[in-house]
């Protein structure tokens, strides 16, 4: 009975740390891209704004409530992962054997692609009007979307997008740095895509890798059109089932 005791009150603490973690480094985030765009440079970057739609009164008191929410959630997660790790039923690993010292920037590629490509039909899945309305519509409350937006989900819908990762882990063998990176990427790219300011340049989208990958301007398309651009990274899946907006060629 008291080891029980014990067992729960340590993975609450889990839980507990991993959610001030989330906490923190979702404000950092989202505060930087907030305060850098919208206060310090407004003037600068205001005319520059994709959506000319204004915000929702108090969206994002609402956007950070979902946050947290979510925060508890993917805190959750992040506890279980971690005792299966003590378990030893992750493949994550600390050790760098310099003869496999390929293999660590080829698993920073093939974890994006792999969450890439079940994101992109989690998605598509998640915009069926049934699906949509209890899942998704949470999220696309945000019909112009803000820093603060990057992580508002319905719960359901945070459960889904925190599965994938316990199944990297699980499946592919990563080492610990690969893993806190990508973890970084994650928030960073979430909040610059809902950004509604293109901070990439124009010549870089015209690139070969710009056209690639994911933006705000791709994604503002996503919250204004609701059945384009689906992706969360890349635009391949987009591109190759044929659900790219056509404005992203205009």
């Amino acid at each position: 009975m008291e080891t029980s005791i014990g067992l729960i009150s340590e993975f609450l603490l889990y839980i507990f740390i991993f959610f001030l973690i989330l906490v923190v480094r979702y404000f950092i985030a989202a505060g930087f891209f907030y305060y850098y765009y919208y206060i310090k440079n407004k003037e600068k970057f205001q005319p520059k704004k994709l959506s000319t739609r204004p915000y929702k009164k108090a969206q994002f008191k609402s956007e950070i409530k979902w946050s947290l929410i979510s925060s508890v959630i993917f805190a959750i997660t992040g506890a279980f992962l971690f005792f299966l790790y003590q378990k030893g039923f992750t493949q994550i690993y600390l050790d760098l054997n310099p003869k496999d010292i390929w293999y660590f920037p080829l698993s920073l590629i093939v974890a994006p692609l792999i969450h890439e490509t079940y994101y992109y039909w989690l998605h598509r899945w998640m915009h069926k009007p049934w699906i949509y309305r209890k899942v998704h519509k949470v999220h696309h409350d945000s019909l112009t979307p803000s820093p603060w937006t990057a992580f508002s989900f319905h719960p359901w819908e945070a459960i889904l997008e925190a599965i994938i990762l316990p199944l990297l882990l699980i499946l592919l063998p990563l080492h610990i740095s690969v893993v806190v990176l990508y973890l970084l990427i994650m928030t960073v790219s979430s909040v610059i895509n809902h950004l509604d300011i293109e901070i990439y340049s124009e010549k870089f989208q015209k690139s070969l890798f710009g056209k690639m990958l994911i933006g705000a301007t791709h994604h503002h398309f996503h919250h204004a059109e609701f059945k384009t651009n689906y992706g969360l990274y890349f635009t391949f899946w987009d591109k190759w089932m044929n659900t790219e907006s056509e404005k992203m060629n205009n």
